[in-house]
């Protein structure tokens, strides 16, 4: 099989996992990480973890093929920042990641969904200072 074949079965697979993930959870993680985001932006002063939120709404609807990655020029104000996220909405949103792995883990095709539900929460925790960055194909 060549390259481009795997390649773009590889994009097949990754947009199929896609669908079913918005389905079954991105959408109402979507719907979360948009809430959060607003109220953020409504407090003028929590724009910045609105903007956040926003960002990883974007990337909890259409995960796969996507990758979280440190920033390479975040500094100690990311750290404070996820300190204040934490305490204001990042523990309610990882509630609502490992609820919504619990629900998928009720069928065998809802594991790997709820695992990669699971592997959301520490960005969800911690989100400054990461980048979301799409998967070299192959």
């Amino acid at each position: 099989m060549s390259a481009a074949a795997s390649g773009s079965i590889m994009g097949t697979v990754r947009t199929l996992l896609n669908i079913i993930w918005f389905i079954f959870s991105g959408f109402w993680l979507w719907l979360a990480y948009m809430l959060a985001g607003v109220i953020c932006c409504v407090l003028i002063v929590t724009i910045p973890w609105g903007i956040a939120s926003f960002r990883i709404a974007n990337y909890v609807a259409w995960p796969f093929g996507r990758e979280v990655v440190e920033k390479p020029t975040a500094g100690c104000w990311s750290l404070i920042g996820n300190i204040i996220w934490f305490i204001v909405a990042g523990w309610w949103l990882a509630v609502a990641h490992v609820t919504t792995a619990i629900a998928l883990c009720l069928t065998i095709i809802g594991i790997p969904m709820a695992i990669a539900n699971l592997k959301l929460i520490p960005v969800t925790l911690l989100p400054l200072g990461k980048e979301i960055v799409t998967k070299p194909r192959g």
